[in-house]
């Protein structure tokens, strides 16, 4: 079908489906790391987790021929990245944030040196859903063909926002995130919930890293992060450690990111590179926003690193 020329509908509809690829990891790592951090713990590793779970997803998928098998591989590979932090953590003396830059680079640099073989074979996709049947316009079909990581990834946050509000789980990692003492006194041991929590929170950034290699932008090469790990800690923050919140700040970063691509398609091409500052403009605008003694901080954990 040829395209069709829409004229400036073309920038919000591009945006629209811009925003949905790229917000996806956004949301596997926001969810993880506000689950890790609603625990008492902030992990400063998942950037170099959702290095490391791209290479490990992509490697599976392209060696058993599924991706299904990659994205359960990266989440895997996650954990126990997760389990190693948690784990160097829970020793007196360590510090959460110290651990998290070491851990990032030793999972950046081992995914590069591991994933070297797979940076030319070409890995099976994830599959996606087209939501534009209803339309003949190619543009508006390419928009909504939504992949299902993206759905998971919405119906996750709901179901975290609701484990933390109504089940003893959810009770058990409030409580353990907002005082150690407390937690002891009745009878939880908070360096196992944090270890949990930690585990299963890179087990999230690991997918996301998933559907970076195996779906947008679909390939493995060793710059495919762009420090999306680390922007999705300042997004938990804006997000209040809210799981849906943190859904909706991961579509604001998507779209932030899909508008330079989305500029260029009705033809402005000038600066066109500085458009893809957006995302690290928005990340540093957000921070100096929520910066304030009295708003900074408000819903944190109070165990949390970041508050002490």
């Amino acid at each position: 079908m040829d395209p069709v020329d829409i004229g400036l509908w073309g920038v919000p509809l591009a945006i629209l489906g811009g925003a949905i690829r790229v917000s996806t990891p956004f949301i596997f790592v926001s969810l993880g790391e506000c689950l890790t951090e609603r625990s008492g713990r902030i992990n400063l590793g998942l950037e170099g987790t959702l290095v490391f779970g791209a290479m490990s997803g992509y490697a599976m998928a392209y060696e058993t021929g599924s991706p299904f098998i990659g994205v359960l591989a990266a989440a895997v590979a996650g954990m126990l990245f997760g389990l190693f932090h948690g784990w160097i953590c829970k020793f007196e003396g360590v510090n959460d944030i110290a651990v998290g830059i070491a851990m990032m680079l030793f999972g950046m640099g081992l995914a590069f040196f591991l994933g070297k073989p797979y940076i030319q074979p070409v890995a099976p996709d994830l599959p996606a859903i087209g939501f534009g049947w209803w339309s003949d316009i190619p543009q508006v079909r390419a928009a909504l063909q939504v992949n299902v990581l993206f759905i998971a990834g919405g119906i996750l946050a709901l179901v975290m926002a609701w484990m933390f509000r109504s089940t003893r789980v959810g009770l058990v990692v409030r409580v353990v995130g907002d005082s150690t003492d407390a937690a002891r006194a009745i009878g939880l041991n908070p360096d196992v919930v944090r270890l949990l929590a930690t585990g299963a929170g890179g087990a999230l950034a690991g997918v996301g890293g998933a559907y970076l290699s195996l779906y947008y932008p679909g390939s493995w090469s060793e710059g495919i992060s762009s420090g999306q790990g680390l922007m999705a800690v300042a997004l938990v923050i804006f997000a209040r450690w809210n799981p849906i919140n943190c859904f909706w700040a991961a579509l604001l970063f998507g779209g932030a990111g899909a508008l330079g691509p989305a500029l260029q398609s009705v033809g402005v091409s000038e600066g066109y590179y500085l458009f893809f500052a957006a995302p690290y403009v928005l990340t540093l605008g957000l921070l100096i926003l929520t910066s304030s003694p009295d708003r900074a901080m408000q819903g944190a954990p109070l165990a949390l690193s970041l508050t002490k």
